[in-house]
């Protein structure tokens, strides 16, 4: 059952996932109530959590637990603490996670580039961070277009004989896992609407004005966004 999409957050140790199947660790919990005091019930928890309160949210909840047919039994002992114990397994596992990315952000902020890089629209302490670590010594590549072809952002060749082809997808033959945190910093972008440093961002709104999809236009503007900071990082150890 998905609480909301928004499930994970930034901050390890804070998972709606985890705390919504802590309070309701059984579709019982909620069937047993009227529709209107799960909503009720569901909105007093987000407040009390800290998540964003929504009725919209807890009815389609409500509704996939009336339609869902539970393996185990709520009346079973051992189903509440099979639950229960699986997540507190789970929050371990962020708090070891905010450990490890509190000694990456010790790391990140003595390189000379840090400032830089958290500088930049779209990229807050977390995805600077991530990003850094994703991407390295820029100086291992030779040309912005190195790093974009390592996010696998860039167009591969494709051509048979004397044809070639001008429909291409990205190759994605690099790091899917910078791939993903530069698609989060576009979605950031989005969110923001810059007014100053906004080459990236009105890129991407051009983009969608010329009638590519909004996945396509954010790809696009992250391509321009890594040669941005290709050029940028490389000032500074330059200087």
């Amino acid at each position: 059952m998905d609480p909301g999409k928004s499930a994970r957050s930034d901050v390890p140790t804070k998972d709606k996932l985890a705390d919504f199947v802590e309070e309701y660790w059984h579709f019982d919990n909620i069937k047993k109530k009227s529709e209107a005091q799960f909503i009720r019930s569901y909105c007093s928890w987000a407040k009390k959590k800290g998540y964003h309160q929504s009725e919209t949210k807890a009815r389609a909840i409500y509704s996939l637990a009336h339609d869902s047919i539970p393996t185990l039994s709520s009346r079973a002992p051992s189903t509440k603490m099979l639950t229960l114990e699986a997540v507190r397994v789970l929050k371990e596992i962020n708090r070891t996670l905010e450990t490890i990315l509190t000694q990456m952000r010790e790391i990140a902020t003595s390189l000379p580039e840090y400032d830089v890089v958290r500088s930049m629209n779209g990229v807050g302490d977390i995805l600077a961070v991530r990003l850094i670590a994703e991407i390295g010594d820029v100086r291992r590549f030779h040309s912005s277009s190195a790093l974009v072809a390592f996010a696998g952002i860039d167009s591969p060749p494709f051509q048979s004989g004397s044809f070639v082809g001008s429909q291409r997808n990205i190759s994605k033959r690099g790091s899917s896992l910078l791939r993903k945190t530069g698609y989060e910093i576009m979605k950031c972008l989005k969110t923001v609407k810059p007014t100053e440093d906004a080459a990236v961002y009105l890129y991407m709104l051009k983009k969608e004005t010329e009638g590519k999809p909004k996945k396509v236009a954010k790809i696009a503007a992250l391509n321009k966004f890594l040669r941005i900071y290709y050029a940028r990082v490389k000032e500074v150890y330059a200087a």
